[in-house]
């Protein structure tokens, strides 16, 4: 094995774009490559990859995949400068945990998307 990529849900792919956006992510590919009505998207920050796709564009192949927002899902995601990275989208975001030092010396915060996952970033000191 060699990485991980989460491909998460949506029902909003224009919001969910504009959601990572906020957070440094970049749009790298797309179904279709163009266009308004796009069903998947790959996005990344530095080395973490996100791909996003319609819950309509699985139905009839995985029908056993949740049609509900969210999940029994947290992603964790490594970073550095955490506190400046917090103080930019402390305000455009809605926080769950502010920034704190856990009892193994990680800073950490956690946020939730437009999606209803939560995203834990951390910084390892």
């Amino acid at each position: 094995m060699e990485t991980i990529s989460p491909n998460i849900f949506t029902n909003d792919m224009k919001a969910t774009i504009a959601f990572y956006q906020l957070l440094g992510f970049t749009k790298t590919m797309s179904v279709p490559e163009e266009g308004d009505d796009l069903v998947w998207v790959m996005m990344n920050n530095g080395s973490v990859t996100m791909m996003f796709q319609t819950f309509e564009s699985l139905a009839d192949d995985l029908p056993e995949i949740s049609r509900k927002n969210g999940g029994s899902l947290l992603l964790y995601i490594n970073l550095k400068n955490i506190k400046a990275f917090f103080n930019e989208i402390q305000s455009k975001v809605t926080v769950l945990k502010g920034l704190e030092t856990t009892f193994y010396g990680a800073t950490e915060f956690s946020i939730k998307d437009n999606n209803g996952y939560v995203l834990t970033f951390a910084e390892h000191e």
